[in-house]
């Protein structure tokens, strides 16, 4: 019988955390390649004493060069508070952020002065964002130079760099198209553009997919990869979205602001949620399926075929 084997089938089907090592037993925090990004004991505190509500709790973890590491877990987990922190967007109340630049200088983001963000950011960080956060008056081509400016680079050069990485994202046809004029897709290219304009070791994507149809979020899936693999450049991505499992080296499941070991998970048939096997549950065809309530077990009970895959004919 099958209960929760952490497999691509059935009910247990969140992969093991290092997706392209399968087995691998090292920490969930951990890349085996040098980092450039680590954070010790990161934690994000709001309100004090019996008020006091830990959004993210003592995280570890190493982002390696090179690295599409999918950061997952349920609405109100910490996964955005999390991208925040990593990005110098938000102080964290303890721990440290530790950047290794492109000279190998260590810089620890969390302890920097507050005027001394900004240029780190500009140095270190490109950020892509799920509503794309495109200025509607300007055109693609003009969006991206804008970042370019503030990343140092002005004038011409600006305007030069930016046709070079609409090129590089498959836009250079829409150089001149104002976000109105383009599909989500295309607005979200331009928002992965704009991010590499200050050419960033690591890329920070909040929900890239969300408002994407299937086709086009695969296609943005496959671009994040294309650059992780050509640039060795590392990308943190929290998101809800499955499909972006076959691109990362690593998932790493965030509940309650910690870490959890992802192949301790299954998957309600019924919703689709990640849970944890210890609530209602049933067997079907030899395997033992868990549910987040007894309403998604009853529905499942009742005609638990529409919710599994057919078993291969022999």
């Amino acid at each position: 019988m099958n209960t929760n084997a952490p497999t691509t089938s059935g009910n247990a089907s969140v992969p093991d955390p290092v997706l392209r090592s399968p087995g691998n037993n090292r920490p969930h925090g951990e890349s085996t390649r040098s980092a450039v990004l680590t954070v010790r004991g990161l934690t994000k505190t709001y309100g004090a004493g019996e008020t006091a509500v830990d959004a993210v709790r003592a995280v570890d973890l190493d982002l390696a060069a090179g690295e599409v590491l999918l950061v997952m877990g349920p609405s109100g987990s910490g996964k955005t508070t999390l991208l925040l922190m990593l990005g110098a967007l938000l102080r964290p109340s303890a721990g440290s952020i530790t950047v290794t630049s492109r000279d190998g200088v260590d810089v620890d983001i969390a302890a920097a002065r507050e005027k001394e963000l900004p240029v780190l950011r500009s140095r270190t960080f490109g950020f892509i964002f799920q509503d794309y956060a495109l200025l509607d008056a300007l055109t693609a081509t003009e969006n991206i130079a804008v970042a370019a400016n503030l990343a140092g680079t002005t004038g011409s050069a600006a305007r030069h760099r930016a046709t070079q990485l609409l090129e590089r994202v498959g836009l250079a046809h829409r150089a001149a198209a104002r976000p109105s004029q383009m599909s989500g897709g295309e607005q979200q290219r331009v928002a992965v553009a704009r991010a590499l304009a200050n050419d960033p070791p690591v890329l920070l994507a909040d929900e890239p997919t969300a408002n994407l149809d299937a086709s086009r979020g695969r296609d943005l899936a496959r671009l994040l990869r294309q650059l992780a693999d050509e640039d060795s450049r590392s990308i943190v991505i929290v998101s809800h979205d499955d499909r972006l499992r076959e691109i990362a080296d690593r998932v790493l499941w965030l509940e309650d602001g910690q870490f959890r070991h992802v192949a301790a998970l299954a998957v309600d048939p019924v919703c689709r949620m990640q849970v944890e096997p210890n609530g209602p549950h049933a067997s079907w065809r030899g395997e033992q399926w868990w549910f987040c309530s007894d309403a998604c077990r009853r529905e499942f009970v009742t005609k638990p075929e529409r919710f599994t895959p057919r078993p291969a004919s022999t």
